[in-house]
């Protein structure tokens, strides 16, 4: 009986941790850029009753007995799936369509500092005319090296002067604008992050991610080179969250609560059965 209680309280505990991760999904559906997550189970050590037997000359093998003691969390992944582009028609609005991340960060103004990674590509303009996100943190560019086919190792904030019109970021990540002569100024490009492993990378908070050991150190490429995909001016990425799964998902996590909540009633009556023998 007790083994029994301890497995549903087990069963109670991590339902309950997948309902935490659906609840965060549903509760983000409309967060530009969030990758929704998904808890799994994996069974933990099982109790050995008695080990298998080989065949012998006179009888056949046995299986092992054993019993289980409960469930524990696997995994909780970050799916990278694609979410659907919607257009705002507004040129600050930036989205991409395929794999890699934003590169964003602080500093001076030449050395970039706090560098993390995004998807969501809702940006504006400070007093400087630095693009930056609503942290305040600055969408970083690329300067092209004429001895580097690639690009610089120069990474700096895009700014945008005062007397510019026609602000545009090519899909293939091009910066431009027009001068107050009304001449096409071409200031570098937008380069885009790749990941070996992005399902490594940790969720930091507002919509931004770090790199760890597991999701490799980023690699740099143009938009559209490598895998990385392109940007998509005036439009923002949503999020990967379908509804209706979430909502399956929640009536899942709470029906295995109530059937683990049942298992320890039942065996909390069996104890209180062997506890009335006596009279």
């Amino acid at each position: 009986m007790l083994r029994a209680m301890y497995s549903g309280y087990s069963g109670l505990k991590n339902s309950q941790t997948k309902l935490d991760v659906t609840g965060n999904n549903i509760a983000n559906v409309n967060t530009h850029g969030f990758k929704k997550g998904r808890a799994t189970f994996k069974d933990m050590l099982s109790q050995q009753i008695e080990g298998a037997a080989a065949p012998a000359a006179t009888r056949g093998g046995t299986n092992p007995l054993q019993v289980g003691l409960g469930v524990q969390i696997g995994a909780i992944d970050t799916i990278h799936t694609q979410g659907s582009l919607q257009t705002t028609g507004r040129s600050l609005d930036l989205a991409i369509s395929g794999e890699g991340f934003f590169m964003i960060g602080r500093g001076n103004g030449t050395t970039i500092t706090d560098q993390k990674y995004t998807r969501s590509g809702s940006f504006s303009l400070d007093a400087n005319g630095n693009v930056v996100n609503s942290d305040g943190d600055y969408l970083i560019k690329a300067i092209p090296d004429p001895a580097n086919p690639l690009f610089s190792v120069l990474y700096i904030p895009i700014t945008v002067p005062a007397t510019a019109s026609d602000f545009n970021i090519e899909k293939d990540g091009t910066i431009t604008y027009k001068d107050e002569n009304g001449e096409t100024v071409e200031q570098g490009g937008l380069p885009l992050a790749k990941f070996a492993n992005p399902e490594g990378l940790e969720k930091s908070g507002s919509n931004k991610y770090v790199a760890t050991v597991n999701s490799g150190e980023p690699v740099y490429t143009w938009p559209g080179e490598d895998g990385a995909g392109t940007v998509v001016t005036g439009t923002l990425e949503m999020s990967n969250i379908d509804l209706s799964e979430e909502f399956t998902e929640m009536i899942v996590a709470q029906r295995g609560f109530q059937a683990n909540s049942r298992v320890i009633t039942t065996a909390d009556e069996i104890v209180q059965e062997i506890a009335s023998l006596k009279r």
